[in-house]
C-alpha cells in the first residue's frame, strides 16, 4: 500500500509552507506499509523554539486555507521542542535542531521510502548542519572578543 493522494497533497503543502517558514531538514516518509495509523510523516526543524512555532503555525493556517484540513490533535506546542500535528492522514513533527539530533527519528523510518517534495523543502537538506557551524564560528568569534 502506499500513500493517498490526499496525503501527497498535505504532505506538499504542509512541506512547502514549512520552506516558507525557513524550516531545515525537511523530509517526507511514506509509513502507509508499516503504520495502520497514518499514511506519512513529515519532519522539519528549526534552531530555535520561536522558529517552531511558526512553522507550525504556517503549517497549520496553509493546510486549512488550501486544502480544509485541521489537525484532530496537536502536541508539544507548550514548550515548543518538538510540535507534533496529527491529521490523520498525515502527521507533522517539527522540531528543535537538538531534538531533531537526539531522537533521529530519520533512522526509525529509513526503510520507508522518501516522498516527493517541492523544490523549496527539499533545498533545506543540510541547513541544520550548514546553522551549526555558523554558530559555532559565531561563538568561537564571541570567545575571542571577550
Amino acid at each position: 500500500m502506499t500513500a493517498t493522494d490526499r496525503s501527497a497533497q498535505l504532505i506538499q503543502a504542509a512541506a512547502q509552507a514549512a520552506a516558507d517558514k525557513l524550516a531545515h531538514d525537511i523530509v517526507a516518509y511514506d509509513v502507509s506499509d508499516v503504520l495502520s495509523i497514518t499514511d506519512a510523516f513529515l519532519l522539519a526543524s528549526a534552531p530555535n523554539d520561536r522558529q517552531v512555532k511558526s512553522i507550525v503555525d504556517e503549517i497549520e493556517e496553509r493546510l486549512l486555507k488550501e486544502l480544509g484540513a485541521k489537525p484532530v490533535r496537536r502536541e508539544g506546542d507548550r514548550d515548543a521542542r518538538w510540535v507534533l500535528l496529527d491529521y490523520m492522514d498525515i502527521v507533522v513533527h517539527v522540531q528543535h535542531s537538538e531534538e531533531r539530533v537526539f531522537y533521529a527519528l530519520e533512522r526509525l523510518w529509513k526503510d520507508c521510502p522518501e516522498m516527493e517534495l517541492p523544490a523549496d523543502a527539499v533545498a533545506t537538506r543540510g541547513k541544520a548542519a550548514e546553522h551549526a557551524r555558523a554558530q559555532e564560528a559565531a561563538d568561537g568569534l564571541d570567545g575571542e572578543l571577550s
